[in-house]
């Protein structure tokens, strides 16, 4: 008896032991979930969160796409070829619909027939759009890639090429057009070039997280950018990301003033933008951001090296905004005319929008081209600066 109760005493207290070591184990495995959520917790405030905003087109990705190029590691093999499918879809796309565009000119216009197509690329051409209007693409192969510079050199196509505008013609249209042979090379890998032309539109929210001067110096800030769809259908998911916001940078695609809408072929592009852009202003979540400091605004008028070519030749006032626009001269100085009469008009509306007690929150507006790598690095070091000045003035270190 005496030894039975010996032996269960020993037994109780090696099981305590058991339990002890057991609970010490579960303490310094919660001490150390705990430690890293603080440290994690202290690391997310020194991360500052930028919006990506714009309508669909302005760029928003192209811009996005750089950012990873520049600032990260950029796209690996696997990633470029991911793009392969997104390239051909642009190539059969933008072919069926100038293809499309010629024939409704051909219908409908007085000079009618020099938008009809000759007679032996008629074939070729009805094949490619029935290529163009399918789900799945063919692989680009040199026969198709010969038939559609066949039809892209044809006299009808570049003459509705000339009017692109008014068929939702893309901006890679002619770059793609022009590399052809390279694109269906037998193992064609999408180029860094390839990617920043290819156009697919952003569904959903996709985010990076980079530091312009390098995650390693002690200077750099570290943010966390957030891209989002532009067109009207993705904007209800945009609500949720507004809280926190260290600045919104905010695309325009300046030389859209002449264009209508993807999604809604009877509004024009750049009054889109200006009723987004002033939507954007009055959300009151933009007032304090997470470093209990007023949401910065930087807004890109974009896609400038289109917009150049064009205003020398398409009138500024086409567009409803722009109708008091008057040229006072030719070439350069024309262009930048026009381009500061674009900026006082978003600079106009910026103050209209914004309440008095937040018009001492930065603003700033950048001439941009998305797919310009040099001139992307050049601005986000500047828009860099910009916040990290903000930040020092507002810790009173300035």
């Amino acid at each position: 008896m005496l030894i039975t109760a010996i032996e269960s005493m020993g037994l109780l207290c090696s099981r305590h032991q058991e339990y002890n070591q057991a609970d010490s184990e579960e303490n310094a495995q919660t001490a150390e979930i705990e430690r890293r959520i603080e440290q994690e917790t202290k690391a997310e405030k020194h991360i500052q969160k930028l919006l990506l905003l714009g309508a669909g087109e302005s760029g928003k990705s192209t811009i996005f796409k750089q950012i990873k190029l520049l600032f990260q590691t950029g796209f690996d093999e696997a990633e470029l070829k991911s793009y392969i499918p997104v390239v051909y879809a642009n190539v059969y796309q933008t072919i069926k619909t100038l293809y499309d565009g010629s024939k409704e000119l051909a219908q409908n216009e007085a000079d009618s027939l020099k938008y009809v197509i000759s007679a032996e690329t008629k074939d070729v051409a009805e094949k490619l759009s029935s290529i163009g209007g399918r789900l799945d693409y063919p692989h680009l192969s040199k026969e198709l890639a010969q038939e559609i510079e066949t039809l892209w050199k044809d006299a009808a196509i570049q003459e509705t090429y000339s009017r692109g505008n008014e068929f939702q013609v893309p901006d890679c249209a002619h770059y793609f057009m022009e590399n052809l042979s390279r694109l269906s090379d037998t193992n064609y890998v999408p180029t860094k070039e390839d990617v920043l032309f290819a156009r697919v539109r952003t569904t959903g929210v996709v985010e990076i997280q980079f530091s312009p001067v390098g995650e390693n110096k002690k200077s750099g800030e570290v943010y966390r950018l957030f891209d989002v769809g532009g067109q009207r259908n993705e904007r209800r998911k945009w609500i949720h990301l507004f809280e926190g916001v260290s600045a919104v940078i905010f695309c325009a695609a300046i030389s859209e003033y002449d264009q209508t809408l993807f999604e809604d072929e009877n509004k024009n592009r750049m009054m889109e933008t200006r009723e987004l852009f002033e939507w954007v202003l009055k959300q009151p979540c933009f007032e304090v951001c997470q470093l209990h400091v007023k949401t910065s605004f930087m807004l890109f008028l974009n896609k400038f090296d289109i917009f150049e070519k064009k205003v020398l030749n398409v009138p500024l006032n086409a567009c409803e905004w722009f109708k008091d626009y008057q040229p006072v001269s030719t070439g350069k100085q024309e262009i930048e005319h026009a381009y500061e009469f674009v900026k006082k008009k978003f600079e106009e509306l910026y103050f209209q929008c914004t309440a008095p007690d937040r018009v001492d929150r930065v603003f700033k507006i950048y001439r941009t081209t998305a797919l310009d790598q040099k001139l992307v690095k050049k601005t986000f070091k500047l828009v860099d600066e910009t916040l990290r000045r903000r930040n020092l003035f507002e810790a009173g270190l300035l």
